[in-house]
């Protein structure tokens, strides 16, 4: 079954918008597009709702009942329970909070692993723990092709001290997909929890995430087509074995316990449009009698089948050139479509040559720096990021090879 291109983008206002005609989106790693479902929920909150919710009058318990809709049907999406799922400001602030609960959690002598593969809010949080006294060891990529080999973790989990792992389901600059089960059952295997960045893959396709087995799995709404929110998924052993980071009354409450703050009502109650879109998405390619996980599974399967099929011709395009280096797998099926490439001049600068061709596009780090520096790119440079997802058309991945054969 082909994705049905044109429903897709039917989907999402900004193909219609005018003062976007002309251009094609391809910085989707930095925040996808807003689909039509999502930004009516939104709407109708703000209009209709925007008071404090769970209190007992009509319009309160209504707001209430949104925000309860949207961790239900996205808990059941990702394939965990409803009170497993939290919202937050953003990943970065959601992976702030995880770390001081470990931080306190922790024992002298136990450790924890982090990868230079990430970006650095699955990264710079987990290593400030070094300044608490704690172990961190570094599961290292390969310098020539960023991979992360599950054989380099095995001796740094070999004596038993260590009690956290964290890596991404993908690199937002290497795409290289990692294999979490896998991962996370060589974790589990040696006593250690797991905590996946899954921020770079979920756009992709909606993970089962109860499937895969991790214990703490972290995304961001805003790149998953929906408004700017954090959203974690923390499993129950896990969740009430860390400290508290809520109000001590709400210490009992699993979605509650990592949320200090309290979450934009609206943003969260809006995300239930990103499961109404999942939902039309199925229901137009006669995809039925399924339990959310497994709708979520095979819209997943529409969507990457779709990626990969635009990917490969970019990634021949690019590895066939001599002046840039491509970063990750050569190969579509394995990678996201996450494709950085590092230049002999500043990459921010190639990416405003790009915008006059009608690509948007971006350069820099990303956030990135560690992974860069690993791989012996200079992180002042950059590198061109050329990111999309399932709503991007055939037309336009020929739109950016014929601005890449003017602009480089």
């Amino acid at each position: 079954m082909a994705l049905d291109v044109d429903f897709v983008r039917a989907q999402f206002p900004a193909f219609s918008e005018p003062s976007l005609d002309g251009q094609a989106f391809f910085e989707n790693a930095g925040g996808s597009y807003t689909c039509g479902p999502v930004i009516d929920r939104l709407t109708r909150f703000y209009h209709q709702r925007k008071v404090q919710p769970y209190a007992p009058y009509a319009a309160s318990e209504l707001a209430g009942a949104e925000m309860d809709e949207a961790r239900a049907r996205l808990a059941a999406l990702l394939g965990v329970e409803t009170d497993e799922l939290s919202f937050g400001p953003s990943t970065t602030q959601n992976t702030y909070v995880l770390a001081n609960a470990v931080r306190c959690w922790l024992t002298p002598g136990e450790a924890i692993v982090v990868t230079n593969q990430d970006h650095e809010a699955n990264s710079g949080p987990w290593r400030r723990l070094a300044d608490e006294g704690i172990e961190v060891r570094e599961w290292r990529i390969d310098p020539e092709t960023g991979h992360l080999d599950p054989e380099a973790l095995e001796p740094l989990l070999a004596d038993g001290n260590v009690r956290l792992v964290g890596f991404p389901h993908c690199s937002n600059v290497v795409g290289e997909i990692n294999d979490v089960a896998a991962i996370t059952a060589l974790a589990h295997a040696e006593g250690a929890f797991v905590c996946v960045d899954g921020v770079s893959y979920a756009p992709h396709g909606f993970p089962d995430v109860g499937a895969l087995g991790a214990d703490v799995y972290l995304f961001s709404s805003y790149k998953t087509y929906g408004p700017h929110q954090g959203i974690m998924v923390i499993r129950r052993q896990l969740g009430f074995e860390l400290p508290n980071q809520a109000h001590f009354f709400n210490g009992e409450t699993l979605y509650k316990r990592f949320t200090p703050a309290g979450p934009d009502h609206a943003q969260v109650a809006a995300c239930a449009g990103m499961v109404d879109y999942v939902e039309a998405l199925a229901a137009h390619h006669g995809i039925a009698g399924k339990s959310p996980a497994e709708t979520g599974d095979a819209v997943h399967a529409l969507m990457r089948d779709h990626e990969s099929a635009l990917l490969q011709p970019l990634l021949d395009y690019l590895a066939g050139r001599n002046d840039l280096r491509l970063i990750g797998p050569r190969q579509a099926e394995g990678r996201a479509p996450t494709v950085a490439v590092a230049l002999d001049r500043n990459a921010e600068s190639v990416a405003a040559e790009l915008a006059e061709h009608g690509i948007m596009a971006g350069g820099g780090d990303f956030y990135a720096v560690r992974p860069l520096e690993a791989l012996g790119v200079d992180s002042k440079k950059g590198v061109l990021r050329l990111s999309f997802v399932h709503y991007t058309s055939p037309a336009e991945i020929e739109m950016l090879i014929a601005a890449l054969d003017a602009t480089l």
